[in-house]
């Protein structure tokens, strides 16, 4: 994939500022939270604590988050990381050894980010004060995942709105498909 030359420069700078600008104990909490969320063990444990703390509105709100992760992985990674095909930022920029422990597939889009931003999204009209509290982490997770040298910022803002996306089409998933039931 082949960004305009200008963007691409503005998404270079942006990857290399992140690394440098970030001092070491807050990257390494950033670290830990995305740690949590490596195949999305952070929302689907907060999927269980809403579920069980959270009465009908807990669950409603936790199956709509999970509902959403799913769509967003099945399109970042299982669509757009295929058509995509992005290099990785490139190693030199990030003076840290996290750089090495970073995927091989495809850069674009962010299928962390999606997930996060998924997640969030999807539990904000069930449960907005759990979603609030969600905002938390996802902003971090796309944060390391810039910082560590795993994805451009473009790449993180892609995996948002795929994320965003996701959620919208699980929220309007069950009006539609009761609009076309036989009954």
């Amino acid at each position: 994939m082949r960004l305009p030359t200008e963007l691409r420069d503005i998404d270079g700078a942006g990857a290399r500022a992140a690394a440098r600008r970030i001092p070491p104990k807050p990257a390494k909490v950033l670290s830990a939270v995305e740690e949590a969320a490596e195949s999305t063990k952070l929302w689907c444990g907060a999927a269980v604590l809403m579920a069980a703390t959270g009465g009908r509105r807990g669950r409603k709100a936790a199956a709509a988050g999970l509902a959403a992760v799913a769509v967003a992985q099945l399109l970042s990674n299982g669509v757009c990381k295929q058509l995509a095909g992005r290099e990785r930022p490139p190693e030199e920029w990030f003076p840290h050894d996290e750089v090495h422990d970073r995927p091989d597939s495809s850069s674009f889009p962010s299928g962390h980010t999606a997930a996060a931003a998924a997640f969030t999204a999807a539990v904000a009209p069930a449960w907005p004060a759990a979603a609030a509290l969600c905002a938390v982490p996802a902003a971090m997770v796309a944060l390391e995942r810039v910082q560590s040298g795993a994805h451009y910022p473009s790449d993180v803002v892609a995996g948002a709105a795929v994320g965003l996306l996701s959620a919208g089409l699980v929220r309007r998933a069950p009006r539609r498909l009761l609009r076309r039931a036989p009954w």
